[in-house]
């Protein structure tokens, strides 16, 4: 039911703010020199304040994922990411309106798009290379038939193991060209449809192991069977790179 060993766990550790303040060493006054006075100085009378309050966070509809109190790390050795840029807002739409905070579960129906199909094959770290490579592959065959995207791409993983998945890339269109013959390894369907719980990850591709435990824990707690496949789509392009912020919609589907 889950992507074999998905997990990762991300701490944050924040650093005390000490404020540093210096006092002049005291001296002989020269002649002439106005008596010493106990008045305060104006940094004392008005001092800079040392922290902000930041503005308390809002939470959107949805119910609230609970986090896991302990997830072992698929890739051990990764260093911590670098400050992390997100990328710009895409023109093509998602299956589903997004809505909702970060932690948020929405229940949302899919709806049956007609869609470009690439099936794959791959080792969990060469995921986002291979997934990334066929849909190149599948917007190459697009471009010959003359059709055009209609939304954004996703993969459905249909086997998972654990050195490895098996997944269908796909890339919703308009409408199957006519025949719906293949073109280039390409095939044409559907997306997957139907009741559906939708998970936003909003990460870099290494951390999204990290959002899989966290819906699997919530699906134990709510004791919900779901299919063994889950789909991801990839909001913004689908990049490796550590310092890639991205936004993922992976969906759950109950049996």
């Amino acid at each position: 039911m889950t992507r074999s060993t998905l997990v990762a766990v991300s701490l944050l550790v924040l650093g005390p703010l000490a404020a540093l303040a210096q006092t002049p060493a005291p001296g002989d006054a020269p002649k002439g020199a106005p008596p010493p006075t106990n008045a305060p100085s104006p940094a004392e009378t008005n001092p800079l304040p040392l922290t902000t309050s930041p503005d308390p966070s809002k939470s959107g509809p949805g119910t609230a994922m609970p986090a896991p109190e302990q997830a072992p790390v698929r890739n051990p050795g990764g260093s911590d990411p670098a400050p992390i840029a997100k990328p710009g807002p895409s023109t093509l739409p998602t299956l589903v309106p997004n809505s909702g905070e970060a932690n948020d579960v929405d229940e949302v129906t899919l709806p049956a798009k007609p869609a470009a199909i690439l099936s794959g094959q791959t080792k969990w770290e060469d995921a986002v290379a291979s997934l990334t490579g066929s849909f190149r592959t599948i917007e190459a065959a697009l471009a010959k038939a003359g059709l055009k995207a209609a939304g954004r791409p996703l993969s459905v993983f249909t086997k998972t193991e654990e050195d490895g998945f098996q997944y269908e890339a796909m890339i919703p269109i308009e409408a199957a060209p006519a025949g719906g013959g293949a073109v280039d390894g390409v095939r044409f369907g559907s997306t997957p449809s139907g009741r559906a719980l939708r998970f936003k990850h909003n990460g870099t591709y290494e951390e999204i192991d990290g959002t899989y435990e966290t819906l699997t824990a919530y699906l134990d707690v709510k004791e919900i069977d779901v299919q063994d496949r889950f789909v991801e789509e990839y909001v913004s392009d689908l990049k490796s790179g550590s310092e890639d912020k991205l936004d993922i919609n992976i969906y759950a589907l109950p049996k």
